[in-house]
């Protein structure tokens, strides 16, 4: 059984009971929130980001705690920011994108091809199956899939509880650890990525593309070590980015950063994430991550 659950240097995987203390506890290097969590390591790229934007152009900005909630007002147009949120998506995009397994399932009905993601409840808060059901449910998806499944929260990010099992005493080990710290799980079969494209998307325009190229881990996730590489004009980046955009408009959602995945030698999404959290890549490209989030400001404020 392979698993991260944190560590004393990194946020640890527990119930979050609000937006806030879920970003807080995703990001490795996160910005102090009102409830107290300490910033380790300085200003994220998110906040610099939104701070420069408005002194170019003579925008007021009220950061409140530490950079989690940021007021930008010109004349009486004021907009918020929280967390890595900046406005631009609907409230019903978000919950959507927030969610794995009703991702998935949008984008199956719209017929874009896609990692399933199966949805479990906490046996707390299932009403429709009991204990014994949910354990048998999750034996046939372990059966169904031979090379493995991997384990996550429903609505978490970044990589963190993410497990992946071969055999049912890890799968109930994982299974009871997530649901100890999160209402409900998210499994889909383990597959062999050949490549992990994320795009960063506004509207139908791509301000990044970039490959995530793992070193030591079998997750493709920056914040264990993988490596962000921009991806040159070509094929690959023109069907990362038709797939990106197509999974946006499935779900109707404007500002976000798609996952996208080449499994034998074909692409499909793994997932839509709606706040969109650069500070990895901005140690790469501090520049590009600028401009991304200046262009999203652009339309905060056309």
């Amino acid at each position: 059984m392979s698993v991260y659950f944190g560590n004393e240097l990194e946020a640890p995987c527990y119930a979050s009971v609000s937006l806030r203390n879920k970003l807080a506890e995703i990001d490795a290097d996160p910005a102090i929130n009102c409830q107290g969590l300490t910033m380790s390591n300085g200003q994220r790229i998110f906040v610099e980001a939104i701070k420069k934007y408005c002194a170019e152009r003579d925008i007021a900005v009220d950061i409140r705690c530490d950079g989690w909630l940021i007021v930008m007002q010109r004349g009486s147009s004021r907009h918020i920011a929280f967390g890595y949120d900046i406005g631009l998506n609907s409230a019903i995009a978000l919950r959507i994108a927030n969610d794995k397994s009703a991702t998935a399932e949008m984008l199956a009905m719209s017929g874009i091809a896609c990692v399933p993601h199966h949805l479990f409840l906490s046996p707390a808060l299932d009403k429709h199956h009991s204990a014994l059901e949910q354990r048998e449910r999750m034996r046939e998806m372990l059966g169904k899939y031979p090379d493995g499944i991997v384990l996550k929260p429903n609505e978490g990010t970044s990589g963190r509880c993410v497990v992946l099992v071969n055999d049912e005493t890890a799968l109930q080990e994982a299974a009871k650890e997530i649901f100890s710290a999160h209402p409900s799980l998210a499994i889909s079969p383990y597959v062999e990525i050949e490549e992990e494209v994320r795009v960063i998307l506004l509207d139908d325009v791509a301000l990044a593309v970039y490959s995530k190229r793992r070193v030591d881990d079998w997750r493709h996730n920056l914040d264990f070590g993988a490596r962000a590489i921009l991806l040159e004009k070509g094929e690959a980046r023109d069907a990362c980015v038709t797939l990106a955009i197509e999974a946006a408009k499935a779900i109707d959602i404007r500002f976000s950063s798609i996952d996208v995945v080449r499994v034998g030698g074909h692409w499909q999404v793994l997932e839509i994430n709606s706040g969109v959290m650069m500070e990895a890549l901005g140690r790469f490209y501090p520049e590009l991550v600028h401009a991304a989030y200046s262009a999203a400001l652009d339309k905060v404020f056309a």
